[in-house]
């Protein structure tokens, strides 16, 4: 059975009304659309609540939104049988990884990366190439880690360009994922041109700015203006954008360290503090293991 480790109570406590019950669709979405501050823009559709798994005697319900024709990231929350008391919790399993739940979503197939594949810390970064934050952040992110943790680290980049914010963020993305079929390597060099030239990038410049640094790495500018011009990443973009949202990503950068998600830009001195301890606990995990080990008796047999 699952025990609650973290609740972030939103409403418990909160009665809907001795007439009321969030059992009632309208009345859920009245209510929320006022808890949570939703604009009249953004779009809901709510589930039928059905049993909680996680939480034995409450409901689940899960709540879709969509604003501009973009799809959000959907919420959950748990009512009480009789419609009365809402609220929106973490619910953790204690014999589980408490971050399972995000590692089980972190989709790293085909993505850019730097270190080894068994390094003990995974850090993995939703980034968008046109976002001033996710340029603050990309230094620390490509140098600072693998410089400070050298074979302990393995970092991978996501992208989630945010199409309502940035005009040619997606674009840059599937331009990016160009260069990488074409030369893994020159990945990350791509990564740190385009945002030391953020600033002179534009929708109408930013074909040309490609094939300027692409003579500059010696990629086959032919090759990446049509691998660009056909989208032909775009699928591959997609699906690095379903998987943030499916990872409720809402905004540029987010980091997740062994599934540890972390929003915004992080000071180095945070993250340089958060990856040390990550590594301690994975060193007392594996000591624990291995003591349980060896403390373990055998029955001697004939065949081994």
């Amino acid at each position: 059975m699952k025990t609650i480790a973290s609740l972030l109570i939103l409403a418990a406590g909160l009665s809907l009304g001795a007439d009321k019950s969030g059992l009632d669709k309208a009345t859920l979405e009245t209510y929320l659309r006022h808890l949570e501050l939703w604009r009249p823009e953004v779009g809901v559709k709510i589930d039928n609540a059905k049993d909680s798994k996680d939480l034995p005697g409450f409901l689940d319900v899960t709540v879709h939104l969509t604003y501009n024709n973009m799809v959000l990231p959907e919420q959950r929350y748990y009512l009480s049988r009789d419609g009365k008391k809402l609220f929106r919790a973490d619910v953790y399993d204690i014999n589980k990884n408490p971050f399972q739940a995000n590692l089980d979503k972190l989709d790293l197939k085909g993505a850019p990366s730097l270190g080894l594949a068994n390094a003990p810390v995974t850090v993995v970064v939703f980034s968008d190439f046109q976002c001033p934050l996710c340029k603050q952040e990309a230094g620390v992110i490509h140098n600072q880690i693998t410089a400070a943790f050298p074979g302990k680290v393995n970092v991978y980049f996501r992208d989630f360009p945010l199409d309502q914010l940035h005009n040619w963020a997606r674009q840059a993305a599937i331009a990016g994922r160009c260069v990488y079929q074409l030369n893994p390597a020159a990945f990350w060099d791509y990564h740190d041109w385009i945002y030391d030239n953020q600033s002179y990038i534009g929708m109408d410049n930013l074909n040309s700015k490609v094939q300027e640094f692409a003579a500059s790495k010696n990629l086959d500018g032919m090759q990446l203006g049509r691998c660009i011009e056909s989208k032909a990443t775009a699928p591959e973009v997609n699906a690095s954008v379903a998987t943030g949202t499916a990872l409720a990503i809402n905004a540029t950068p987010t980091i997740f360290i062994n599934g540890r998600k972390l929003e915004g830009a992080v000071p180095w001195d945070t993250l340089q503090t958060l990856i040390k301890m990550e590594l301690d606990h994975q060193t007392a995990v594996a000591a624990a293991e291995k003591d349980e080990a060896c403390c373990t008796v055998k029955i001697p047999t004939i065949i081994k």
